[in-house]
């Protein structure tokens, strides 16, 4: 008994290194042992990783109804939004709605699909999509209720105007839509 016993201790001083002035413990652990460990930690890591909402529902609609919101009104309301969408170029005014669109994008993948895309790339689209087409309804029908989009009289400037003003509308619907 006591003869095993040192052999006991013998194996545990042999595992046990000294770094510097502080003493630091190795254990030798079986095969088997060391992959169940593994296991465990790639799933809970996996988990812990994984997107938390990678599906669209109305809840995620309505945080970005109000997100939009937040921004369209105090930018749909000012003479500069109207002016710049009456002098800017419409390629230029493409090339903003465009950007709107990737920086959705690329919000949304990091705060939900990163690593995920292949298996989710429909939801993604969906959200992206969602996130943008609703920011500009939001939009049109402010720009409309205040009297600045002529619809009726000069569709291309109420046009450009809700794309202008759906710029940053989208930025704070996406944000919002973050919001759990």
């Amino acid at each position: 008994m006591r003869k095993q016993k040192k052999e006991e201790e013998s194996s545990i001083y042999k595992n046990i290194e000294s770094i510097g002035s502080t003493i630091k413990d190795a254990a030798s652990l079986p095969f088997e042992v060391g992959q169940a460990i593994h296991k465990e930690m790639s799933e809970f890591i996996q988990k812990a990783s994984a997107p938390l909402r990678t599906e669209f529902r109305p809840r995620d609609l309505l945080q970005i109804i109000v997100g939009a919101s937040i921004l369209a009104i105090p930018v749909g309301f000012t003479q500069e939004t109207w002016d710049l969408g009456h002098t800017m170029h419409t390629k230029n005014v493409i090339i903003l709605g465009i950007l709107s669109i990737v920086f959705i994008g690329m919000f949304v993948y990091y705060n939900y699909y990163r690593g995920k895309l292949k298996k989710n790339f429909g939801e993604f689209t969906k959200r992206v999509l969602s996130t943008y087409i609703f920011s500009l309804l939001v939009v049109a029908g402010l720009l409309t209720i205040i009297e600045v989009a002529p619809w009726h009289t000069d569709m291309a400037i109420a046009i450009k105007r809700v794309i202008l003003t759906t710029f940053p509308a989208s930025m704070s619907a996406v944000v919002a839509d973050t919001i759990k």
